[in-house]
C-alpha cells in the first residue's frame, strides 16, 4: 500500500527549484503522483503529492528542512491518503471570461457551493484585452456535479447567473 505526502512550497523564483525537489523525491524512492507549479509575480509556488512506501515517505520528509534552506523556500508537508473516485458524480469544466471585478471568484464559488457541487480544481488569471487594454478576468475550473442533479436546470441557472453578472461562461462535460 502506497503512502502519500502533500508538499506545498513558496519562495522567490529561481531556476532549478523543480529539479531539486524532483531529485529529492527520486533519491528518496518516491514517485510524484500529482503536482501543480506556477510562478506568480516573482514568487515560485508548488503543490505536489508524492507517493511511496512508508520508509520512502519518511526519508523524503527528513530532506524537507534541507530543501527549505538550500532553495530559500517555505515548505509545509502533510500526510494524506489517495482520494477515492467520485463515483456518484460527473466531472464538468467551467470557463468564464469577463471584465475584471472584485468578487467574481467568490460569487461563482458560492453559486456552486449552494448547489452542493464540489470544485476540484480552479485557475484564474488577469490580462489586458486586445485592442482596448481593458482589464479582463479568466477562470477555468473542474467541478463534480452529483449524479442526482438535473443537468438542464443547473446549466440554465448557471447561465442566467452569469448573464446577470455579465460573465461569458461555458459549462461542459470534462474531456480528457
Amino acid at each position: 500500500m502506497d503512502n502519500h505526502l502533500v508538499l506545498a512550497a513558496l519562495g522567490a523564483d529561481k531556476t532549478g527549484i523543480v529539479d531539486e525537489i524532483a531529485r529529492t523525491a527520486s533519491e528518496s524512492k518516491c514517485s510524484i503522483a500529482d503536482s501543480r507549479m506556477v510562478v506568480m509575480g516573482q514568487e515560485f509556488s508548488l503543490i505536489m503529492m508524492v507517493s511511496g512506501t512508508w520508509d520512502a515517505i519518511a526519508k523524503f520528509e527528513t530532506q524537507v528542512p534541507t530543501l527549505e534552506r538550500r532553495l530559500s523556500l517555505s515548505i509545509i508537508t502533510k500526510r494524506t491518503a489517495q482520494r477515492e473516485p467520485q463515483r456518484e458524480s460527473m466531472p464538468y469544466n467551467v470557463d468564464v471570461i469577463a471584465l475584471d471585478n472584485p468578487g467574481i471568484v467568490h460569487e461563482i464559488a458560492n453559486f456552486f457551493a449552494s448547489q452542493g457541487i464540489n470544485i476540484e480544481s480552479l485557475e484564474t488569471s488577469n490580462y489586458a484585452a486586445p485592442h482596448t487594454g481593458s482589464p479582463m478576468f479568466a477562470l477555468s475550473m473542474m467541478i463534480n456535479i452529483p449524479a442526482k442533479a438535473h443537468l438542464a436546470s443547473l446549466r440554465e441557472n448557471f447561465l442566467m447567473f452569469c448573464d446577470d453578472r455579465n460573465l461569458d461562461a461555458i459549462l461542459e462535460p470534462y474531456k480528457h
